[in-house]
């Protein structure tokens, strides 16, 4: 009920290593850290100042700095494209100018951008084919999967987005897991720390098992999504396929899949089967 396998698909997942022989899903969260201090292969080179002065592409380990033309589109759908002399650099990531790298334990994959304005920081892996857009602050310890966003100043701190995961406009993900396809609406706040400085617990059909964990978020299960302005408490486990309501203050707890979770948040409803999805 509460391990990773109840919250995601992992089969397509590039570092699914990180739930690997755990026995609660929040225990991915703790050994993060050292998983992407493991297998962390940094591929950029950092200016000496951190931002890149001008645009550069990221091609077979090379950083190159002219000589290219760009045919933008959505990252997330293997539209960008990056040519040189009239051939195609498959896989080729673009650095926007402004864009500011804070130090070098750093991978980005194929196919993905940072747009200027946006700051990363190490250690953190980016996946394929992801867009981190103007104003996005990801900071250390963050995993980010495939084909995901992370949006115009939203902020993602020691964090999990599996892949399709998406952020696109003014949230915080903190100490959360983010699992695939679930889209956080605009203004979605994951708290990860309560007001009293204690121990995380979460109570699941009664029962209480404590996290050893100071800072916990919202861990949502695959295709879950929060609409705008929405806010989890700490500690808040979501099941797959559920939905929060706008402007929600969702406590923290243990919610089944197929949840939905509106205005009064004391009646938590179930719908039957998946729902269905464009």
């Amino acid at each position: 009920m509460i391990e990773a396998k109840d919250f995601f698909d992992l089969r397509e997942y590039t570092h699914r290593e990180v739930f690997e022989d755990l026995t609660f899903v929040w225990e991915a969260l703790a050994g993060l850290k050292s998983f992407i201090k493991k297998n962390l292969v940094p591929n950029v080179v950092m200016p000496s100042h951190g931002m890149f002065p001008m645009t550069c592409v990221l091609w077979n380990g090379q950083v190159l700095q002219d000589d290219f033309e760009i045919e933008s589109g959505d990252a997330t759908k293997g539209e960008l494209k990056v040519f040189r002399k009239g051939k195609e650099l498959v896989g080729a990531s673009v650095l926007y100018g402004g864009a500011v790298l804070f130090d070098s334990d750093i991978y980005i994959g194929e196919g993905t951008v940072v747009e200027p304005g946006a700051m990363i920081k190490g250690p953190s892996i980016i996946g394929n084919h992801t867009e981190v857009r103007q104003g996005a602050y990801v900071r250390e310890n963050c995993l980010i999967g495939d084909r995901c966003v992370v949006g115009h100043t939203t902020e993602v701190k020691h964090s999990i987005m599996l892949n399709d995961a998406k952020a696109g406009h003014f949230a915080y993900i903190g100490d959360s897991i983010l699992g695939n396809h679930v889209n956080l609406g605009a203004g979605t706040k994951l708290a990860n720390l309560k007001i009293v400085d204690v121990e995380m617990k979460i109570s699941v059909e009664g029962k209480v098992y404590k996290t050893g964990l100071r800072k916990l978020g919202a861990i949502l299960g695959d295709y879950t999504e929060t609409g705008c302005n929405s806010v989890t408490s700490p500690g808040t486990l979501l099941g797959k396929a559920s939905l929060v309501y706008p402007c929600v203050n969702m406590p923290g707890g243990f919610y089944p899949d197929r949840s939905i979770i509106g205005m009064k948040v004391r009646d938590v409803l179930s719908i039957r089967g998946p729902r269905p999805r464009s």
